[in-house]
């Protein structure tokens, strides 16, 4: 990392290897898989590997796809066992692990059928310790897991052994975690249709791998990564067992290896190269520690926490907390599209031009109020053009409750067009018939999806238009890849990008703003972000692409470091409830969207108090104290990963 100069000490209880991105990580465990495996069938030998579920190893079972069909790799002689699966689930269900693994992997490569083994979901009660017992002994039988891959859930669990797991487990009939239960209405849409139990391997059976990749990406793993690898053993963490195990590797994207010390403050490791972006970390990192405003931080407060180097290089804390201190003072802006006829030199954007063309993307059709809807205010207001971009339908997103509601209205209204009677009637009991009877899991009909597509076009129109917006500036392209009528969504390709770099070259921007909350339940945010930066890369050789810059919010789920922020924009007690009012307008997901994520609060509710946060951390550091503040990262378009 380039954080740092060298390392005099780790904090690190096993090793760990960071990656620029979890593709990049992902290729190399895929790699080191494949090398395993040509290694055992030059010998004529069979591998046994541990196979898990979930996102994270998505990419690695893609890359594996692709190591066998473009560079020849056979898997005539791997033996697969996965974790776990939920109990009770048919094979046949889309939630199934059955199901994922032979999506994502099994039927795209030469397996014998023969070789894979899944914990089977169907076994009856009474029968399912005995069954739990043959698992383990066909484990034994072939020798052991040669390679186990292991992803981390957000309660410390691996596999499904959740908090209080006991480190010589076997494989068992298990009860999941609520937080577990939780993070999987993903895929499960309410909270009640999730299973409460799994079948898993344990931890002693997980210990019996002879080599075990812990991977974890995304930055709403990072805090439960730093348990696992740098606290001391506990059951409430499961995955600090593997503390234990001679021969384990974690592996890490650069966010899901932020809370690491030797990422969060590496001042605590050894000795640094002081970038100025680290000077900022660390000073606001002392300020926040001792409660004291920058301006008021003495050397003794650099001494005492571990920022004597600092002083040596910079003199006096006094030229430090000086410097720190106009850089935060310069990150505020009320004027986010630029201040007209003034010296921008200090301010995060441009003067000029004074009236520009502005495109906020929002993945999904209530993200750009939620995360800056009141610098979309500001922006209108202060005479931009501004145009709001809603990449996906969002119709996985909407109750079948609430699309019944406008199915009867169909009903309902369709006399009074005149229509014909019975066309409705019979559209009325196909579309009422399938939301009520639909299996679980199962994806909706065409026409349901484009009803709850309309229901989500009709929020976000009312969102913008409390927004100041005209209605020519609202667009929605309904991007490809999310039109599977699952949570599980396509991988982006040319049609998707296409469609996005045909707006931009369209609209030309002088301002690009975007989410960069990677964090979202199901991805879609991640994806919407790679396919713009795609298109604006297509477009680099335009010459507005010159002058164009990309602004990233987030909000809906997490909020930037205060050391990232370049541009703070300040709401006042009325704009932020304006912002609320345009929320508000997105009926379909207030009180309990269908897919909140971890947090268990309203959208408005975590948009308003993670701006006041922000606000209030600035006030703490000795800067204004505004009501609220909206943050933005600008990107750098020779960066690969935020």
């Amino acid at each position: 990392m380039d954080l740092l100069k060298y390392q005099l000490r780790s904090f690190e209880k096993v090793p760990v290897r960071i990656y620029e991105n979890s593709f990049e990580a992902s290729k190399h465990v895929a790699r080191s898989i494949a090398l395993a495996i040509r290694q055992k069938q030059q010998e004529n030998e069979s591998i046994v590997l541990g196979l898990a579920t979930g996102s994270t190893p998505i990419i690695l079972y893609h890359e594996l796809v692709r190591l066998h069909r473009e560079e020849n790799l056979s898997f005539a002689n791997v033996i697969t066992f996965n974790l776990d699966e939920y109990y009770p689930m048919q094979p046949s269900d889309s939630r199934s692990y059955v199901r994922f693994m032979h999506q994502h992997l099994f039927d795209h490569i030469d397996i014998d059928p023969k070789n894979v083994h899944i914990p089977s979901g169907t076994v009856s009660m009474d029968k399912v310790g005995l069954y739990c017992i043959e698992y383990e002994e066909k484990i034994d039988a072939v020798g052991g897991i040669d390679i186990q891959v292991l992803g981390i859930g957000r309660t410390g669990h691996i596999g499904f052994n959740e908090p209080g797991s006991w480190e010589g487990s076997l494989t068992r009939l298990v009860k999941l975690d609520n937080v577990t239960r939780r993070d999987a209405i993903k895929d499960f849409v309410e909270l009640d249709k999730v299973p409460y139990r799994a079948v898993t391997m344990g931890i002693a059976s997980i210990f019996k791998a002879k080599m075990i990749y812990l991977m974890a990406f995304g930055m709403h793993k990072a805090e439960v990564v730093k348990k696992a690898v740098e606290n001391e053993i506990s059951t409430s963490c499961p995955a600090s067992y593997l503390q234990n195990h001679p021969n384990v590797k974690c592996i890490l994207d650069q966010q899901a290896a932020e809370a690491l010390t030797k990422i969060s403050t590496p001042w605590q490791v050894g000795l640094c190269n002081w970038t100025d972006d680290l000077i900022c970390k660390a000073v606001l990192w002392l300020s926040l520690k001792t409660g004291k405003p920058i301006l008021k931080l003495l050397d003794e407060d650099y001494n005492e926490h571990g920022l004597s180097d600092l002083i040596v290089e910079h003199d006096s804390a006094y030229n430090i907390n000086i410097k720190i201190f106009n850089r935060m003072q310069h990150t505020i802006t009320g004027w986010p599209g630029g201040k007209p006829d003034s010296d921008d030199s200090q301010r995060p954007e441009r003067a000029l031009p004074a009236k520009k063309r502005v495109i906020i993307f929002s993945p999904h059709p209530d993200d750009d109020v939620i995360s800056m809807g009141g610098t979309f205010i500001r922006l209108v207001e202060q005479g931009h053009e501004v145009h709001v971009v809603y990449q996906t339908s969002g119709n996985i997103a909407v109750h079948d409750h609430d699309a019944l509601r406008f199915v009867e209205f169909i009903r309902e209204f369709g006399p009074h067009l005149n229509a014909e009677l019975k066309k409705i009637g019979k559209l009325y009991t196909k579309l009422r018939k399938h939301l009520l009877n639909k299996p679980p899991g199962e994806p909706d009909i065409p026409e349901i999806r484009i009803i709850k597509g309309l229901v989500r076009r009709g929020e976000a129109r009312a969102g913008a238009r409390v927004c100041g917006l005209d209605d020519e500036n609202i667009h929605f392209l309904d991007l490809p890849f999310y039109e599977t009528g699952l949570t599980k969504k396509s991988q982006v390709n040319d049609a998707d990008i296409n469609i996005i770099e045909e707006l931009l070259n369209q609209i030309k921007p002088h301002q690009i703003y975007a989410a960069g909350d990677l964090a979202d339940p199901h991805g879609t945010h991640e994806i919407c972000l790679n396919a713009t930066l795609q298109a604006i890369e297509r477009l680099k050789g335009e010459d507005w692409v010159k002058d164009c810059w990309l602004w990233l919010y987030r909000g809906a789920w997490h909020e930037w470091r205060m050391d990232q922020i370049e541009m703070a924009v300040p709401l006042s007690p009325a704009e932020l409830m304006r912002k609320r009012k345009a929320i508000f307008m997105h009926q379909s997901q207030k009180d309990r969207p269908p897919f909140p994520g971890s947090d268990e609060r309203e959208f408005w509710q975590r948009a308003e108090d993670r701006n006041r946060e922000t606000a209030q951390q600035y006030h703490n550091v000795g800067l204004a104290n505004y009501e609220a503040i909206e943050a933005f990262v600008r990107w750098k378009f020779d960066r690969r990963s935020i």
